[in-house]
């Protein structure tokens, strides 16, 4: 940037950042930024602002920058607050530098322009570059979670784990949920895996498929599993499908299936209430004989 007009610029940043805030605060409804709070807005803007400033004096701040567009992910705001406020910032300055010049000949309104965008195309490089860097690993980090979370394999007792299920199943989570099954019958011991797809909106025909394709996995692996959360509507879209689950157990709710679990690791729920109460009377009873 041509130095004469750096000076400028920098000598009256306080009028150049006043014309700012007015312009942007006219595209906070454009940007979806308007459900901002109005005091964060202008103390964001403010630190926007004094980024940009930064980056003049420093030819460059590269740490300001990066911690600027982290900052704007975590509020959750658009690349396109990035964006409009730099365009705004770059045709203010022209404006500026333009009403302060005495005489403005061809030339010289050239080289304005031309020290104004060398000025601001690298800023707005940055932190494009430094917004969307920092997008595509929490985007990434936000994907291995939900992966971790969208097919849990939970043990309840010993012999005995469940997988809930909740939303829908594609091919990609599909290959997941088999991983995990398989993985999670063999680190810990399971005899019965209940998979529960209450949570399962939709339940078509690749849908069957992969829970079929699952379950008979398990069973290779020598471990029985039983579905539940057959509701009604479910039940009625794979009859009508011609889909076949006679292999496999089938319950229309996780309790019944945790019960069906038990029975095949014959265990059995006993009544402690009533087990105390039997013991009672017959300490009462044998007291008595006494």
């Amino acid at each position: 940037m041509d130095e004469n007009l750096k000076e400028i610029v920098l000598e009256n940043s306080e009028s150049i950042v006043k014309m700012w805030m007015i312009e942007v605060a006219k595209l906070k409804s454009e940007n979806y930024t308007a459900t901002i709070s109005d005091d964060l807005f202008e103390n964001t803007n403010r630190e926007f602002v004094n980024v940009i400033f930064e980056s003049i004096k420093d030819g460059g701040s590269t740490k300001s920058v990066e911690l600027f567009s982290e900052k704007i992910i975590n509020l959750g705001w658009p690349l396109s607050y990035i964006t409009d406020g730099l365009q705004v910032f770059r045709r203010v300055t022209i404006e500026y530098i333009l009403d302060t010049t005495e005489k403005v000949n061809s030339g010289s309104f050239s080289v304005i322009l031309t020290s104004v965008d060398q000025w601001v195309e690298p800023i707005i490089r940055q932190l494009v570059n430094e917004y969307s860097g920092s997008w595509e690993n929490i985007v990434s980090l936000q994907r291995v979670a939900l992966q971790e979370l969208s097919a849990p394999l939970i043990p309840v007792v010993e012999g005995i784990t469940v997988m809930p299920l909740i939303g829908t199943i594609d091919t990609e989570r599909a290959k997941l949920i088999m991983e995990n099954l398989l993985d999670g019958v063999i680190r810990h011991n399971a005899e019965v895996v209940l998979i529960d797809i209450t949570g399962v909106p939709v339940v078509d025909t690749m849908v069957a498929h992969h829970i079929i394709q699952a379950a008979e996995a398990v069973r290779l692996v020598g471990a029985t599993c039983i579905l539940s959360g057959i509701r009604p509507e479910i039940a009625q879209t794979i009859v009508n499908l011609g889909i076949d689950l006679e292999k496999f157990p089938t319950k229309s709710t996780l309790e019944k299936g945790f019960m069906s679990a038990l029975e095949k690791t014959n265990r059995k729920i006993s009544d402690l209430d009533a087990a105390k109460e039997f013991d009672i009377e017959k300490l009462l009873n044998s007291i008595k004989g006494v």
